[in-house]
Parts: structure tokens; C-alpha cells; sequence
């Protein structure tokens, strides 16, 4: 396979695309936040008008009139389709029911230049939020949670392994994956060459090894190299009328469970290498010790002195923040402090809050990100972290699966794995970024579709960006010693 060589730091803004790149766009940005776009994309103008702009300037003014066009993609909805959206579930919903969970906060909006505009999946994640709406629903169906957010025999068994073996990285399992990202017919005039990231695994020690790209179309796909924090197999591919553009690449690894047995009496605070120092510091936009930040983490940790303690309870307290489908994270201005006022979040907005508050507390924790799927059809993109505790150094985190109760069918020593999240992990995910909002090899020449994360992929041709609603894609898989699997991922 082709591996490229580390970009230069020239187009991290391009690259990265965060929103609060520079100080010239904090004006428009924060009126952005409020609702007045017309403002906002006044000020953009004006500012861009002045003389002697750098490039870096100009990136983040242009990227904060994007931010605006990006928010209007996510909300779309008026008060009437968000009730007749809800009224498929609840077909004698009152307007008074739906005054009180929208006074509630339960129905994510935005006041935009005078209209109320609701996100798109605001219906939908009122379930999700309230139990009092999910309890009204006319079908109890359960939500297509993973398999690995419940209890089950392979936590069990990663437990039993790890202790049996005196090893933290057991059952190691083969998997092939085919991941295809599809380009709309038409989105590219014919004969243009399309630039297409898809995001590829990096190789990390125990966790996933003997990383071995098979096959990509088109061919010779080009790997960026192990150092890049948000890896990828980069394609080009020029444009046919009338027909979809397809990238696909096939790889296989070895993945392992992990299970760190901690005994909390041994862990005692980290001395803060350099090595380790980035990892208790803000990292604005997203991670940021703001006053509600600190006040909700006294609340949380109280008097508590142990690490691992500590850890626990803010990984209880945002556990208790329900998920929710998400907005795209490249129109949100700081991902931490949105999830921990908004009262929900998804995985990577959950998993940043947590981040944020261990930081807060002098506790280093990093991010991780890729994608988790099962021995069935179920699959989805997903975030999660690490946190370091010493002496047994980084272990991982994910408080979106969260706590593990002991469900009607528990067996002894369940009780055990209640915090299998915090300093286990199953063998069902893979994962692509060791870090969120890291450059591209090679880089991007226009804004990312999504300035965070790196797992659907990324597009673009010599006209700009193809941002969400130009393509699609998928992930296929198998065990290499059994049958396929496959289905459709989603957020």
C-alpha cells in the first residue's frame, strides 16, 4: 500500500476548520450562537472587506457563513411539523403536552432571525430525553441500541479472560471490513477529479494490531501514516454524468477486548509529564473550563482525593445525561459546555464533557473514535476515550455504554462489572482517531464536513467541499473464519 508523507502545518485551518479560529470571527461567531444570522453574515462581509486580511483570517470568517448554512440544514422544523411528527407516536398529544416539553427544553431550537426553527431530529430525541413522552408512545418498541450497552456473556468473558491470564488485552478476534463512501450522481460536473478520505484504522498495542489493507477502489489508496492522529486511506476518482461516484477500501486486523482491574486503593495521582501535560489542559473550543463547568464538577467529585474515585463520579454524572441524537458538531461553538446546558448529548458529546471535567481535575484523558458493530447487523459510529491512572496507566473509557446494571438474568460476579466501561472495553470497535480535530495526510483544501470527528469520511473537489447531503456511506464486515455481516451505520 502507498503511505504519505506528514503535511505541513500550512493547512491545518483548512484541515481542522474550527470554529473559533481567530479572534476577527468572535463577533459574528457569537452572534451566530444567538440566533442573528443576518448580523452575523453582515459583519462577515464587513469584516472581509478590510485590507490586509491573512489567509487564516479569511478561512475563519468564511467558515462562520458556513457554520450558518450548516444550521440550517439541522434545523429545518416549525412548532406544526414537530407536532405532527410527535403525533405519529402520540396520535391525542394535547397542545398543552407539547408546551410543557417545549418550555421544558425538551425540544431542541433556535431562535433565528425572529423564527422558531427546530432541530430535525428533535421528535425523535424527545423520547429519548423524557421518559414521561417515551411512556405516551403508542409503540413500545425498544430503541436500536448496541448489543454492548447491556450486560451481557462477552463482558463476562473479557473479565473471566483478563483475570485468568493476568493480561488486560484478551480474545483477540480476526475481522475483515469493507467501508464505501458514495458520492450522488451529478454532485461533480463529469471529468472532475473527486478527492475522497476515508477513514482507516491506526495500529495501537493490545487494542489493534497487524493492521493489512487488502484491496481499494479505485486502486492504490494511500495510507496516511501511523503518527496521524485521525487516519485515513485517501482515493481520487473523476466524475461520470448521470452516475454515483463510489470509494470503497477493505482492510483486516486483529482486534482485543481489554479489562484493567483496578484496585482504586492503588491508584494514586499521576505526576504530570510533559508527555502528559496536554491531557489536564484546555484545548479550546471544546474543552474549556468555564464557572459552570467547575461548578458542576463540585457538585459532582465533593470532597473526593482519589483519582480513580473521582473518575468514577463524574463518569456517573454524565452517565446520567441521556443520549440524543446529535447536531453536526461543526456548528457548535464549544462541544463540552453545549452538552453540559443542553442535558443531553450523543456519544462525542458526552465523551467531551467527561474529558473536560477529568482535566479539570488534573486527571489526564484523551479521546478516541471510530466505529463499533456486532456478530449480527447492528453497527453505528462511535466515541469514546481514555483516562490515565497511575500506576496502571491509560485505560479506556466509554460513558456512553456507561454503568452496567445487573439485569432479571444475572449471573455471580456481574456486580463485578458495573464499571466495565471505566478501564474495560469490548472487542467490537475499531478505532480511526486517537484525537479530535487533527490535520489530514494529505490535507484537506476546503473546510471538513465535520471539523471534530473523522469516521463517515471526507470529500471534495476543485469546486469545494461536498458536505453531508452530497454522499453516503456504508461498513461491511465479517470474521474472517465466518460468515458475512453487513448493515447501514448511522450516528
Amino acid at each position: 500500500m502507498a503511505t504519505l508523507s506528514v503535511a505541513s502545518p500550512a493547512n491545518a485551518q483548512a484541515t481542522e476548520g474550527l470554529v473559533a479560529a481567530d479572534s476577527i470571527a468572535d463577533a459574528p461567531s457569537k452572534q451566530i450562537d444567538a440566533g442573528h444570522f443576518k448580523d452575523a453574515e453582515a459583519a462577515i462581509a464587513k469584516a472581509l472587506a478590510q485590507p490586509g486580511l491573512t489567509p487564516t483570517q479569511r478561512n475563519a470568517l468564511a467558515f462562520q457563513r458556513e457554520r450558518m448554512r450548516r444550521i440550517l440544514i439541522d434545523f429545518t422544523l416549525d412548532a406544526d411539523a414537530v407536532k405532527a411528527r410527535l403525533r405519529k407516536q402520540i396520535p391525542d398529544l394535547t397542545d398543552a403536552e407539547f408546551a410543557k416539553w417545549d418550555e421544558g427544553g425538551l425540544l431542541e431550537k433556535q431562535m433565528i432571525d425572529g423564527r422558531t426553527l427546530y432541530f430535525k431530529r428533535s421528535p425523535g430525541n424527545l423520547f429519548r430525553i423524557s421518559a414521561e413522552a417515551r411512556a405516551r408512545r403508542k409503540d413500545q418498541t425498544p430503541f436500536d441500541d448496541g448489543p454492548n450497552e447491556v450486560l451481557n456473556d462477552h463482558h463476562r468473558a473479557v473479565r473471566e479472560a483478563a483475570l485468568a491470564t493476568h493480561a488486560s488485552s484478551v480474545l483477540p478476534r480476526r475481522e475483515s471490513v469493507t467501508q464505501v463512501l458514495t458520492v450522488n450522481a451529478d454532485a461533480v460536473p463529469a471529468g472532475e477529479t473527486i478527492r475522497a478520505w476515508i477513514p482507516y484504522p491506526r495500529a495501537i498495542k493490545g487494542q489493534q494490531e497487524d493492521i493489512r489493507l487488502v484491496s481499494s477502489d479505485p486502486a492504490g489508496a494511500k495510507v496516511a501514516p501511523e503518527s496521524t492522529m485521525q487516519r485515513t486511506a485517501y482515493l481520487e476518482k473523476k466524475a461520470v454524468a448521470g452516475k454515483p461516484t463510489e470509494f470503497s477500501i477493505t482492510y483486516e486486523l486483529t482486534l482485543y477486548a481489554r479489562y484493567v482491574d483496578i484496585d482504586p486503593d492503588k491508584v494514586v495521582r499521576a505526576p504530570i509529564t510533559p508527555e502528559l501535560a496536554p491531557f489536564v489542559a484546555e484545548r479550546a473550543p471544546h474543552i474549556v473550563f468555564t464557572d459552570a463547568m467547575r461548578a458542576y464538577s463540585k457538585r459532582a467529585v465533593g470532597n473526593e482525593t482519589n483519582p480513580y474515585r473521582i473518575a468514577q463520579k463524574l463518569f456517573a454524572a454524565v452517565d446520567t445525561i441521556p443520549w440524543a441524537g446529535a447536531r453536526e458538531y461543526s456548528t457548535i461553538s464549544n462541544i463540552g459546555d453545549y452538552t453540559l446546558h443542553a442535558g443531553h448529548g450523543d456519544c462525542g458529546e458526552q465523551t467531551l464533557l467527561l474529558i473536560t471535567l477529568l482535566r479539570l481535575n488534573g486527571i489526564p484523558a484523551r479521546w478516541q473514535s471510530g466505529w463499533i458493530f456486532s456478530d449480527g447487523k447492528y453497527n453505528n459510529i462511535h466515541d469514546w476515550g481514555q483516562v490515565y491512572l497511575a500506576p496502571y496507566g491509560w485505560v479506556p473509557m466509554d460513558v456512553t455504554f456507561g454503568r452496567l446494571a445487573a439485569g432479571a438474568n444475572a449471573k455471580p460476579g456481574d456486580d463485578k462489572l458495573e464499571w466495565f466501561y471505566l478501564g474495560g472495553l469490548d472487542a467490537y470497535r475499531i478505532a480511526f482517531n486517537d484525537d479530535f480535530s487533527r490535520p489530514f495526510v494529505p490535507a484537506k483544501t476546503f473546510f471538513r464536513s465535520e471539523t471534530v470527528d473523522s469516521q463517515r469520511g471526507e470529500v471534495e473537489w476543485k469546486g469545494g467541499n461536498l458536505y453531508f447531503d452530497q454522499w453516503d456511506y456504508d461498513f461491511r464486515w465479517h470474521r474472517v473464519d465466518t460468515p458475512e455481516g453487513d448493515g447501514d451505520a448511522t450516528r
